[in-house]
């Protein structure tokens, strides 16, 4: 008489027809992956972590974050595409959560952020660049289509990287079994041998020509104690970064519910009443504001007594701050408020479609009073990217606009972040240090006033625009303290704009750096 088992068997990953449906919350909502990383995940996550140990450029922007960028997007790609077959069909299917076509864009936008530091030299643009290029990449990763998705692809991160350790090591046991006891013995042998190949026939090259000794010199840098301990801290971060990210994208948990767009409902009044006040005080607000645009400096002095420069200066801040409100209020009421009625879903268009186009016009206002303030006081790395925001909330607010017009919109979240990651990769193509630079230069031309402190802290970027400034004693001091201020770069920090700053510096020595420095440090 024989005893039916269901014990796995030799080749076999899991228990017969499995993986059979989990019972805990945990793994209802996030099974994991029902089978062991593939031998290429490992050898593709654990290459990409050597080249990040070895490219990145911790202290500035440079080409070694572009290139890590390209071997962990490598990495991923191979994760996802070569997986360990099943031994035997599963009974139960679990949703691994293919992307649409919008997960391609966020790949592609976050290597193309972190490639900005191979052509922009300013520290505060790509520290920008490197945040956003998280939430792209949180983006390409989850298949989740609402922020809260996002919100809960950040938080899950620590526990996707421990479990996907786990999931690693039972994919280097899987190698270890199917393999036979000489691979690592083979794995050191080949690696021993391609040293020491290296290392003879590099070292000839090395003493035969001098040009090719500068370039290995340049590539290899300096063993010390400091460069061990940055290896092992870099390669040791990516590796976790690309862990969890591998884990997430093959187990994906489920947002099903997190992407729903509506939640509990409330009545029609407790809504209608207090968002039909906000509008009326906007209005009122837009009406004195045409005022104020209209009647230009005049009206400002004779009704304030300040200046049109000091008025707009005192309420841009205030109004950045009741724009930013304005959005998170829509997307309350959009979630909140009752649709199921015509009657519901036409107040909801009246209201939220009034109070989104009263918005604008203060948009515009705050737009129009930074303006007038840069043309008086000039333009600086803060004032341009506030400006950028509002324009950016703008923009927002015309997407709620249209998206009124069918009331659902699931696309929005995910369309306003695009925008705003197109917009700051225009800021970077348009060099922002570069525009500073060109409108003191401008301003300097017309009033004969420059500030020198302010400009000398602005990166290499700026250094073509301040080439062109006529005051032959100011430009050679603000292009020998930016270029004293600018490191030698190894391969992993070459960057453009550093370089060809190098070459215009080149071209204005100082005669006078002792006045120089007093005048960049007087403040």
């Amino acid at each position: 008489m024989s005893t039916a088992t269901n014990e796995p068997v030799t080749g076999q990953l899991g228990q017969l027809n499995g993986p059979w449906p989990p019972y805990t919350l945990l793994g209802r909502r996030w099974p994991g992956p029902g089978r062991p990383a593939s031998s290429a995940t490992v050898v593709a996550i654990l290459t990409a972590s050597v080249v990040a140990a070895l490219s990145v450029p911790l202290d500035r922007a440079g080409l070694g974050w572009f290139v890590t960028a390209l071997a962990g997007t490598g990495a991923l790609v191979v994760a996802r595409v070569i997986r360990v077959p099943e031994a035997i069909p599963a009974a139960v299917r679990r949703d691994t959560g293919h992307g649409s076509w919008d997960r391609f864009f966020w790949g592609t936008a976050t290597v193309v952020l972190l490639a900005t530091g191979t052509f922009r030299a300013a520290g505060w643009l790509f520290t920008l660049c490197l945040l956003t290029a998280t939430l792209t990449g949180a983006l390409a990763i989850t298949h989740g289509r609402s922020l809260r998705s996002v919100a809960m692809t950040y938080l899950l991160a620590p526990a996707a990287a421990t479990r996907g350790g786990l999931w690693i090591l039972r994919g280097v046991t899987r190698m270890r079994g199917q393999g036979s006891a000489g691979v690592p013995i083979r794995v050191l042998a080949t690696t021993a041998v391609s040293i020491a190949l290296l290392a003879v026939f590099g070292g000839l090259f090395i003493s035969a020509d001098a040009a090719f000794a500068r370039v290995f010199e340049a590539a290899i840098p300096e063993i010390s104690p400091i460069t061990i301990f940055r290896w092992a801290f870099v390669g040791g971060v990516t590796a976790v970064l690309l862990t969890a990210a591998a884990f997430l994208r093959a187990a994906p948990p489920a947002t099903g519910d997190l992407d729903r767009t509506e939640g509990r409902k409330v009545n029609r009044l407790e809504w209608a009443v207090p968002l039909s006040l906000l509008v009326l005080l906007f209005a009122a607000f837009v009406v004195i504001q045409l005022t104020v645009l209209f009647g230009g400096n005049q009206h400002v002095v004779e009704t304030d007594g300040l200046t049109y420069a000091e008025y707009a200066r005192s309420g841009f801040w205030q109004l950045c701050v009741v724009t930013a409100l304005t959005l998170v209020v829509l997307a309350g009421a959009a979630r909140w408020a009752p649709r199921t009625e015509r009657a519901d879903r036409i107040l909801l268009r009246v209201v939220l479609g009034a109070l989104a186009a009263l918005t604008l016009v203060i948009v515009a206002s705050a737009l129009h009073r930074m303006n007038v303030y840069t043309d008086t006081y000039g333009l600086t790395r803060l004032r341009l990217l506030v400006a950028c925001c509002e324009a950016w909330f703008g923009l927002v607010l015309v997407m709620v606009l249209v998206a009124g017009i069918r009331i659902r919109a699931p696309w929005l979240p995910r369309v306003a972040i695009a925008a705003g990651v197109l917009a700051l990769l225009g800021l970077s193509v348009a060099n922002p240090d570069g525009l500073i630079a060109e409108n003191h230069v401008q301003r300097y031309e017309e009033t004969q006033r420059i500030d020198l402190p302010y400009l000398s802290d602005l990166s290499p970027d700026a250094v073509p625009a301040l080439a062109g400034l006529e005051n032959e004693a100011y430009r050679s001091c603000l292009l020998m303290v930016i270029g004293e201020r600018t490191p030698e770069d190894s391969w992993r920090g070459w960057n453009l704009a550093r370089e060809t700053a190098r070459e215009v510096i080149a071209e204005h020595p100082e005669d006078s750096p002792t006045w120089c420095w007093e005048q960049v440090n007087r403040y």
